[in-house]
Formats: structure tokens, C-alpha cells, sequence
């Protein structure tokens, strides 16, 4: 059978006429051309908003980003060039009427009735995440440490003899990278007459640790108050556990360097994040797990009072844990971008007594920016791309600023997601959606594509994502696509969340199956000989796991999954993870048999379904031989296995022609085994 493999999907791929009723099909080409646009950075008379557009350009097979300017009348003006290959970020606002702009690791600044540009800052190494304030920059820069710019230049230059790296901590490595020496940290520079004056300023260098080369740690974000006299910013503490535990501290220091960074959540051993200054600059709030080792806590609102060193939590009751916060301008409230019931919804949270209440119901919004009195956002859902839109806090009332994808998507089919609910594990309700296809009939039978979600603490949004699990991808492709958040997803309180621990394979397994057994019993235009499941890492164990349990799917795909959970916890970089949902280390013998229980690899046996097996070279979460064994697996056992190995990519796919020959891969993969007719074709 395998011999033959290549044939026989060459065979079964076809291509159809385009769908009737005047709507084409979202193709993976038209997909990944998509304009994409940053968050909105608000003016400081409140009336216009900057942001960055790219694209991918498919004939020249590279991108370009430039900067755009929106007012309120949503009339839109492009303010730096669009060129292939070239990026222009960061935008900034110096007054009014000036911005400012990254280019080639160049800060310009230029009028917005300017034609030119002229250069405020040209650094020696690469910067990033520049804000501006009266009379000084703020910026992150990656150095050696106690070095400046310059002495981090010179260093760089020097040629070694070989190339080895000793390590003593076991943190070395994170997500794609092994550990150096170099450290992104926070700088201040003064400005005068537009121009950078005297040396940068290294805010971070008092913090505990900082100089010793042997212990690493990681920025995480920052934020500048409005007077320029503060900065805030999360970083993980520097000891030797780190690999171990989620020790984040929040910190304030002076912007002139005056004096050491002051730790605001001592005491607590959790992950800090979001600061966020109040426009008078005296309050900072932030998000707080409490729990040590465990990235998918309860996240909390602390706000803690700079005058005084107070620090006070708001609205501790809440069983939602919001992303993201910003001060309204009396200092009274806070706007939280919360993660409820697969949307992400902006609240109101009165800061004194706690009492919160929703400004959107549906879809995902994020990047919250004040605007005026009212709040300037992100905002998309299943059926409508990425936009900015302006929020009016008093009626709720939300409209578009953009529509930066209107023309290209004009004659495109574009489903909405259809919820439904179920009764799952424990006898709780399970929330999930469909999409359906172009031209949907329901007197036909369609074949069916459950894309599991990673984490496995997230979920499913209601949102239209540029990466590889967007559901109109499958729908255009023909298949019912079904996503559904089961046990463990976030967004549906904290007990629902946190039960996947030690269940893995348990509830969110019989979720999926009752899920589908739901639908199935619903739909007559849902065919159940022809579904395929696909997922990425908690959603490629998932996958690896059907295969060990049922044979209920024509074909699957496993992207950077897990094949071995006690090979994992030796493996992986973050080793509270594990330790965390497993209940300790595998070589304790009390806990070994919470890593054997939902082992794919215990079952090695029973697989027996054609799968997809999809890995990155530099993902480190999930290291490569936990698809090439499965992979090895079943083409042993004469069963049709594919593997697609990128050599340049983590534990995401985030090159677009890596994205493109992804998706290429995947449907062609689904379609053949599900005999299905794809709309397009595909190379």
C-alpha cells in the first residue's frame, strides 16, 4: 500500500468548478495575501490612529509593511512606502502632528504634511519596542551583560576559536533558541533638538543576578508612564530553578536610571504580566497568577500605588481571566480584554468595588487603546478579518475604522461560525461551532474536519486567525470544519480549565467523541465515514492519542505533537509544564504511572490510521523525534504516513511560503483520503 501511496494521492485530487451563488472559495493563495494590520497607536489630540499594514506579495515571494494613518471619518493615508522585502514598524507619535518610525534599525521622525523623513536615532546593534516621551526614548536592546550598545558591537565582532557553549543551569535553551549571553534589556536615551544626546541609560542593570553570565532570564513586556518619569516592566526572575518554576516579578524603575528597579509582587511566585500606568502615572495595574509553576492560573487584577508602595487586588471573585488592561482617564476604571466562552470580550472593571460588566458579546478583540472617552481596538470574528474599530463606551455601539481586506474578500465566501453544545465528560456542557462550505447544501452529505486546539489550556476563538487552524481554510476546501473547546479550554471558568490535569487523554478526549457523536445524531449533511482530525501540539498529542483509540478517522494530522509523554518532561525546555498537569517527574515511581496513563506511546500497537506527521527543526517545546517516531510507526506497520519537516521553523509555521506549502500539504493529505473534490487547485 505504501509502495503505491504517491499515485494514489496523485490520483484523487481534482479540481471542480468554482462554487455558484457568486462566491469563490477562501484559497490557501488568496489566504496568505491577506492584508494583516498592527495595533493602533492613538494620537495624543485623541483624533487619528497609527498602524502598520503587510502583505505577502506570492509572485516575489516576500512581504512588505508600512504605516498608515486612520481618523475618526475612517479616511486612511499610507505615510511610508510600500516596498517588497522592506519593513517600516514601530510607529510612534512625537506630537500631533509627527511620527515616528523604524526602518532598517533607523528611528525617523517626519510631519504628517512632510514628505521626508529624517533620522532621530541610529543605533549600533538592532532595537526594538521604542516609545518616545518628552525630552527621552525607551527602547529594548539584546546585549552582554553590564555592556552598552557599543561594547556589545565590539564584542559580537570577536571571532572564537570554536564554537562551544558550557552550561551549568539547566535553562538553556527557550523556545528556539539556545540560551546566550546576550539579554534583551531596557534603555533609556536622552533627546535634544531631536537628536540622541550622551550615552544610553541601562534600566535593568541593578536587578538581582543581572551580571551573572551563568543565570539567564527573559524581558517579557514594558510600558512608560505618560510624564516620561516611570517604566514598568516584567522579567523572569534570574535563579537556578528557572526551567522549573514561573517566577515573573513586575518592577517599576526611573526612566533617568536614578534609581534600582523596585519589585511590586514580591512575595508571590506566579507570572506577572499586562502593566499597565494610569494616566496620572501614579497607579499601575497588572496581571497576577498566584500559583507557582502553572502558566494557566487564575490571572488576577492587582494594582499597586507608587506613592505608597500599597498594592491591592480588584475584583478577586471573578472567574474569567482577563489578557490584557487599560486605565480609563479618571483613574476609576480598567477596560480587560477577557478570554469568555470562546470570544474575547472587553469589560469595564470599576476599580474600587469590582464590579465589571461586558462592551462586546462576540468575536476577539484585542490591542484596547483609549481613545478620548472612548476605546480604540482590534476586532475581529470567525467571518470578518482583523480591524480596527472604534468602541463608544457609553452606548457599546462599535464600528470599523478599516476594511482593509473589503477588496480582495468581495466575491469571497467567508462562513460564520454556527455554535452548538453538548453534554460532555462529567456531565458538563461543552461548547463548540462549525463552519460550513461555499454553496452549502443540506440535502448533501459533507465530509468533516475537527481541528483540536494546542495549549492545552486555551481555546478555540471566535476570531479569524492568519495561521494554519483557520476554519473558512477547510470550509472553502469543502469539509465541515468543527472546532470544539473541551475540557481544559480557558475562557469557561478556572475549574473547567484546570480539570485536564492528570486527564489528558481523558475528558477532552470523550468531549471530542461525544462532540462529534452530537453532531452526527444533528446533521444529516455530516458524513461519518469521511472525517479526518487534525491538531498542533497539545492538539498533535490529541491526535496521536485518537489514533491509539479509535479508528473513526479516514486520515489525521499531527503537527509538533507528542508521541511520548515521559520522553517529553526530558526533553521540553519548560519543565513546569508538565510537572504541573502530570503531578511531579517522571522518575519518581509514584508519579510514572500519571505519565503512562494517557501514553500514545503505551498504545503504540493500535495505531493505525494514515497521518500527516508535521515538525518544526527549532521547536524546543516539543522536540522533532516526537513526530519522527510515530512517523516511523506506522510506515513500519505498512500504513501511509507522511512527514513534512521544516527545517527553519519553531513550533509554529510562521514563513509564509512555509504557511502556504503547509496548507498545500494538509489538504491534499484530508482530500484523498476523504475522496473529496477540492474547489481549487492546489499548486
Amino acid at each position: 500500500m505504501a509502495k503505491d501511496f504517491g499515485s494514489f494521492l496523485r490520483t484523487l485530487i481534482c479540481v471542480s468548478a468554482s462554487p455558484s451563488r457568486n462566491s469563490q472559495p477562501l484559497d490557501i493563495r488568496l489566504f496568505h495575501s491577506l492584508n494583516r494590520i498592527g495595533p493602533p497607536v492613538v494620537s495624543p489630540d485623541a483624533t487619528k490612529v497609527l498602524f502598520t499594514q503587510a502583505r505577502y506579495i506570492h509572485d516575489d515571494n516576500n512581504s512588505e509593511t508600512f504605516i498608515n494613518v486612520v481618523d475618526l471619518a475612517g479616511e486612511i493615508e499610507q505615510l511610508t512606502p510600500a516596498k517588497g522585502g522592506e519593513t517600516y514598524g514601530n510607529p510612534l507619535w512625537f506630537d500631533k502632528e509627527t511620527i515616528g518610525f523604524l526602518h532598517k534599525n533607523k528611528l525617523y521622525r517626519r510631519g504628517l504634511d512632510e514628505a521626508n523623513a529624517t533620522t532621530v536615532y541610529s543605533p549600533v546593534i538592532d532595537i526594538s519596542s521604542v516609545s518616545y516621551r518628552p525630552g527621552c526614548l525607551v527602547f529594548v536592546a539584546s546585549v552582554y551583560p553590564n555592556a552598552t550598545l557599543v561594547q556589545t558591537k565590539d564584542l559580537a565582532a570577536v571571532k572564537k576559536r570554536d564554537s562551544a557553549l558550557i552550561y551549568d543551569n539547566i535553562w538553556v535553551r527557550h523556545w528556539d533558541e539556545w540560551m546566550s549571553l546576550r539579554k534583551p534589556t531596557l534603555f533609556s536615551v536622552k533627546l535634544e533638538d531631536w537628536k540622541v544626546v550622551g550615552k544610553e541609560t541601562n534600566l535593568l542593570q541593578n536587578l538581582p543576578a543581572f551580571h551573572d553570565p551563568l543565570l539567564r532570564w527573559s524581558l517579557d513586556e514594558h510600558t512608560v508612564d505618560r510624564q516620561g518619569r516611570n517604566a514598568a516592566f516584567t522579567v523572569r526572575t534570574p535563579e537556578d530553578d528557572q526551567s522549573w518554576t514561573t517566577n515573573v516579578g513586575v518592577y517599576t524603575v526611573p526612566v533617568d536610571g536614578a534609581d534600582k528597579p523596585r519589585l511590586l509582587s514580591s512575595g508571590i511566585e506566579g507570572i506577572s504580566s499586562a502593566p499597565a500606568f494610569s494616566a496620572d502615572g501614579r497607579w499601575l495595574a497588572w496581571l497576577q497568577i498566584k500559583e507557582s509553576a502553572y502558566e494557566s492560573g487564575q490571572k488576577r487584577i492587582y494594582v499597586g500605588d507608587l506613592v505608597s508602595g500599597k498594592v491591592a487586588a480588584v475584583a478577586h471573585d471573578w472567574d474569567r481571566s482577563p489578557q490584557s488592561l487599560v486605565w480609563s482617564q479618571d483613574g476609576i476604571s480598567l477596560y480587560a480584554v477577557v478570554a469568555d466562552s470562546g470570544n474575547n470580550n472587553v469589560y469595564v472593571v470599576d476599580v474600587e468595588s469590582g464590579r465589571r460588566k461586558p462592551l462586546t458579546d462576540t468575536g476577539s478583540a484585542s490591542a484596547v487603546r483609549l481613545l478620548g472617552k472612548d476605546l480604540v481596538l482590534l476586532q475581529s470574528n470567525t467571518d470578518s478579518p482583523v480591524d480596527i474599530h472604534r468602541l463608544d463606551i457609553s452606548t457599546g455601539e462599535r464600528h470599523a475604522l478599516t476594511a482593509v481586506n473589503q477588496k480582495a474578500l468581495k466575491n469571497v465566501y467567508i462562513g460564520s461560525a454556527e455554535d452548538f453544545s453538548f453534554t460532555g465528560a462529567r456531565g458538563d456542557q461543552v461548547h463548540g461551532w462549525l463552519v460550513k462550505p461555499p454553496s452549502f447544501d443540506p440535502s448533501k452529505q459533507y465530509p468533516l474536519a475537527c481541528l483540536i486546539h494546542g495549549g492545552p489550556q486555551q481555546c478555540n476563538t471566535r476570531s479569524f486567525g492568519h495561521s494554519q487552524w483557520n476554519p473558512n481554510v477547510y470550509a472553502s476546501a469543502g469539509f465541515i470544519a468543527v472546532q470544539i473547546n473541551f475540557h481544559g479550554s480557558s475562557s469557561y471558568g478556572q475549574n473547567f480549565t484546570d480539570s485536564i490535569q492528570q486527564q489528558w487523554g481523558g475528558y477532552p478526549y470523550e468531549d471530542l467523541m461525544k462532540g462529534l457523536d452530537y453532531l452526527l445524531s444533528e446533521h444529516g449533511f455530516i458524513d461519518g465515514n469521511r472525517m479526518v482530525a487534525l491538531g498542533a501540539s497539545y492538539g498533535g498529542y490529541m491526535v496521536n492519542w485518537i489514533n491509539a483509540q479509535t479508528t473513526r478517522f479516514r486520515a489525521l494530522v499531527s503537527h509538533d505533537g507528542m508521541f511520548s509523554v515521559p520522553s517529553f518532561w526530558y526533553s521540553t525546555e519548560e519543565l513546569w509544564f508538565p510537572e504541573h498537569d502530570f503531578g511531579g517527574v517522571p522518575f519518581d515511581p509514584n508519579v510514572r504511572p500519571h505519565y503512562e496513563l494517557f501514553n500514545p506511546e503505551r498504545c503504540a500497537a493500535n495505531f493505525s490510521t494514515p497521518t500527516l506527521f508535521i515538525h518544526g527543526a527549532n521547536d524546543f517545546r516539543l522536540t522533532a523525534d516526537q513526530s519522527l517516531a510515530p512517523f516511523t510507526l506506522l510506515r513500519r506497520k505498512g500504513i501511509p504516513a507522511r512527514l513534512m519537516f521544516f527545517p527553519d521553523e519553531n513550533h509554529w509555521t510562521s514563513r509564509t511560503a512555509n504557511s502556504i506549502r503547509w496548507y498545500t500539504e494538509v489538504l491534499r493529505w484530508i482530500s484523498a483520503f476523504t475522496n473529496t473534490t477540492l474547489p481549487y487547485a492546489l499548486d
